[in-house]
């Protein structure tokens, strides 16, 4: 038996779909504990692509049980479009494949006015998110406003519900943001119909999850996002409204941090970034479009080109230490394939004086210069290579340096999108590959 969380260790984006989808052939299920429908996850499977923004991505396998945990935000709207998809593919053809746990908070139409009218009011000074509600729903659920999946089910509890919340959040789009405002009836009979869908995937995914860590069952958590977005400990504001951190794995799932065996936090072997806020490798030039077109960095939510960058250890070191990592899982090694040479941040430059310690706040963080160290490329294609023996010494020696920077052990080594295109190294489950 071996519980395993799966974290972003940058500002997501960083391939955690791919690594999922791997380690889920050793799980029996497989949990999605936090954030909603802003996150994507692109799997590659033979020729096909999948995207998918709410489902665990433990659901490409037959036979594999998943859940979404409490911590997760729903849109139902998103959710149907996505199983339909699923469900045409040759997927989930089994609803009994999947758990939602009732109190998982639900995303109503004013959390997507609200977000959006925000963002278009701040003008410059917009966060940057998706506009998909997720900040909304949140604040309601830590107001303790917030609509359960397990009130959809229950129709006089959800009439009330929103007939006391929908009169103050028309006030705040009509009069504050200078938008339309809602009309009660319709929210009320398209959320209830959902509901009534939404019932065959109820279950208290707590209990499920615990007893089958006790009788022995492999559990694999997975995190949307990334570290240095997380609501606590990120780049704030520039961040996500959720925990994406790995003790958030326990807080959206119900399942004891005694009962956690492994944390594996996955990294690019650069850096991107969606949305607004600091990047301090930053890189604007031919360089930073390389890696933007070989590494297919556009969002999979937004479609937006996602900001690049070199490899940054001191915000790597942040997320092994604030996630208590045991592994890190390395991505898109294949995208430095025609580099010369490569840059690694080791340190800041701010204010001159030089910083080895992720700062505590942004507005430091934007004056913070990178310290580089250069390491060589190996300007070849190693996207057929299957083991770590065959990889170009060059290669051996930027992942042999990104474990001695980090101070933690790279288990797993991704050289292309497909499943096959992986190394791993040492198997968080205990089990041989």
């Amino acid at each position: 038996m071996a519980t395993v969380i799966i974290v972003g260790s940058q500002w997501g984006d960083e391939g955690k779909g791919k690594i999922v989808d791997i380690y889920t052939e050793y799980a029996d299920e497989v949990v999605r504990f936090q954030g909603g429908n802003n996150a994507g996850h692109t799997l590659v499977v033979g020729n096909e692509t999948t995207v998918m923004h709410i489902i665990p991505s433990g659901i490409l396998h037959a036979g594999k049980r998943c859940l979404i945990g409490n911590g997760v935000v729903l849109d139902p709207q998103v959710f149907f479009q996505e199983a339909e998809m699923l469900k045409a593919k040759g997927y989930f053809q089994d609803d009994a494949q999947l758990v939602i746990d009732p109190a998982v908070n639900i995303i109503m139409p004013y959390h997507r006015a609200i977000d959006i009218a925000r963002e278009k009011k701040a003008g410059c000074r917009k966060i940057g998110t998706t506009g998909r509600g997720i900040g909304p729903v949140y604040e309601d659920k830590v107001g303790r406003r917030g609509i359960r999946l397990g009130d959809l089910v229950h129709g006089q509890v959800f009439a009330a519900k929103l007939r006391e919340v929908l009169p103050e959040k028309n006030f705040l789009l009509e009069k504050f943001l200078g938008e339309a405002p809602l009309e009660e009836a319709s929210i009320y009979d398209e959320y209830m119909a959902y509901g009534e869908s939404l019932r065959k995937y109820l279950g208290n995914t707590s209990r499920i999850l615990n007893d089958g860590i006790a009788s022995g069952h492999n559990v694999l958590f997975e995190g949307a996002q990334g570290t240095l977005l997380d609501i606590d400990h990120g780049t704030y504001p520039f961040v996500t409204s959720s925990s994406t951190v790995a003790g958030g794995a326990c807080t959206g799932t119900g399942v004891g941090p005694c009962r956690i065996d492994a944390v594996v936090g996955i990294a690019k072997a650069y850096v991107t970034r969606v949305g607004e806020g600091p990047l301090p490798t930053e890189l604007q030039d031919e360089t930073g479009e390389l890696l933007r077109r070989e590494g297919h960095e556009y969002g999979a939510t937004t479609g937006r080109p996602r900001r690049t960058g070199w490899l940054d250890m001191v915000a790597l070191k942040k997320g092994v230490e604030i996630n208590g990592l045991t592994g890190i899982a390395l991505t898109k090694l294949d995208v430095l394939n025609q580099m010369a040479s490569i840059r690694i941040c080791t340190a800041y430059r701010c204010d001159g004086q030089l910083v080895d310690e992720f700062p505590p706040d942004v507005d430091m963080l934007t004056r913070c210069e990178p310290v580089w160290e250069e390491v060589p490329g190996w300007r070849c294609d190693i996207s057929g290579t299957t083991c770590m023996e065959d990889l170009p010494r060059q290669a051996r020696f930027f992942i042999d340096t990104v474990e001695k920077m980090s101070g933690c052990p790279v288990v797993l080594v991704s050289v292309g999108p497909r499943r096959d295109q992986t190394i791993q190294i040492v198997n968080p489950f205990g089990l041989r590959d």
